[in-house]
């Protein structure tokens, strides 16, 4: 087996306010125990916010069991993020202005951070959210182009994109930190460390215990620092020009495999087809975020791609695995030697009852690698046999997708990408 090593890659001071947004009243029924629990977070998307952030952060804090509402602050519910990624908010900035929230996280991407600075209903929101105290949180340009510019940094440590730091200079104290936490106000840099802050805000919600909890399953890297490995048998090239990549999601979905693929593969040049094998564009994800995909199945198998490629999530693979144009196109990328791969459940659920890791190694989500016949190296993190490639979950999407990129493109290519995303330093 050849190794591949994949470069891996404070209180705000604001004048004294009474707070006027209440939180909105919730069943009576709820027992003391759980409303002490109850925590409820605002993320808000605009066009040309980074999904991947945005995602991973609404995904993370959902399974920490916030109750996240995602908010477009355009004046229609679909935003289209960076990269073609288009997201369906739950409500418009405007309906949550009389709700009070634990916490308010802003995403980064341009010009999505700008909009949201520009945005006054959510300036007022986050001024008088961090005068009573609350927990807010920025990550990529946010952190200097919004909170910074609303001045709700002042005297704090805080971090940024790289390219925003001088700018970030001005209104906070700069460290270089993945995450930092100062106050009540948390920031990080970029999608590269989108989970490690993701995480933070949970730990900073509910305490360690319940980070620990939501952690432990996403299969994050032990050492966030170090180089990964991408495990390779009998390779093969997949290099070609313009790759053509297609993406199937369904109701189910897990929403950060499917955004990271999808991000990562765009930003280095694929063209990246998502199909809906469900009966209309919009699927709702496996931790209820909205997405929208560029065309139907029914349309998406009537071209041939260069890899087909299945993020993971419970429902979504069994509506992968119960579709039988998805498995035929499968097989016949298989039979014609071509690239085929999935991660978390989709391995097991999908490829193994199909057929499809007949005579070849494979790895997946923990809890479903006793499914596999065979579970030889199920420890890889990301391993390629052959025109084959597995992952094991939401914490390896971004090495899974980087080392697509590196069959594709090449190994400095998917290094520069590592070092852009901020999931490697070197």
């Amino acid at each position: 087996m050849a190794l591949r090593h994949l470069t891996s890659l404070s209180p705000v001071t604001l004048c004294s306010l009474r707070r006027r947004f209440t939180h909105k009243p919730f069943s009576l029924s709820v027992s003391a125990s759980m409303a002490s629990s109850f925590r409820k977070a605002l993320v808000p998307i605009a066009h040309g916010t980074e999904p991947l952030e945005a995602v991973i952060t609404i995904d993370v804090l959902r399974r920490a069991g916030a109750d996240v509402i995602v908010a477009s602050v355009e004046k229609q519910l679909q935003v289209d993020a960076c990269h073609g990624v288009k997201i369906v908010a739950d409500a418009l900035i405007s309906d949550c202005a009389d709700t009070g929230f634990d916490l308010i996280s802003l995403s980064g991407g341009m010009p999505g951070a700008a909009t949201l600075r520009d945005c006054g209903i959510l300036e007022s929101m986050v001024k008088m959210h961090a005068a009573d105290g609350r927990l807010y949180a920025a990550i990529c340009a946010a952190p200097a182009v919004a909170l910074g510019s609303w001045g709700l940094l002042k005297g704090l440590k805080a971090t940024c994109y790289p390219s925003f730091m001088e700018q970030l200079s001005s209104t906070a104290t700069t460290v270089e930190s993945r995450v930092q936490h100062d106050g009540k106000v948390v920031t990080s840099r970029g999608p590269g460390t989108a989970l490690e802050f993701s995480v933070s805000l949970v730990e900073q919600l509910y305490g360690k215990e319940k980070a620990d909890e939501v952690s432990g399953p996403l299969v994050m890297r032990s050492n966030l620092e170090a180089k990964f490995i991408m495990a390779e048998l009998n390779p093969i090239d997949w290099k070609c020009d313009n790759p053509q990549i297609l993406v199937p999601i369904a109701n189910g979905t897990e929403e950060m495999e499917a955004v990271i693929i999808v991000d990562v593969l765009r930003r280095a040049k694929a063209k990246v087809v998502v199909a809906s094998v469900e009966d209309k564009l919009e699927i709702v994800a496996s931790r209820k975020v909205k997405l929208v995909a560029d065309v139907l199945l029914d349309e998406a198998v009537k071209h041939s791609y260069d890899l087909v490629v299945l993020p993971g999530g419970l429902g979504g693979a069994r509506a992968f695995a119960s579709s039988e144009k998805l498995v035929n196109l499968l097989k016949k990328q298989r039979e014609s030697n071509k690239p085929y791969g999935a991660i978390c459940a989709s391995p097991a659920l999908v490829l193994e009852p199909h057929g499809l890791l007949k005579g070849k190694k494979a790895t997946a989500f923990p809890a479903m690698c006793s499914k596999l016949s065979d579970q030889s190296e199920v420890e890889n993190r990301v391993l390629v046999d052959g025109n084959l490639i597995t992952s094991r979950g939401p914490g390896t999407s971004m090495e899974f997708a980087l080392a697509i990129v590196e069959k594709f493109f090449g190994h400095g290519k998917a290094q520069e990408l590592a070092k852009v995303m901020l999931f490697s330093s070197q």
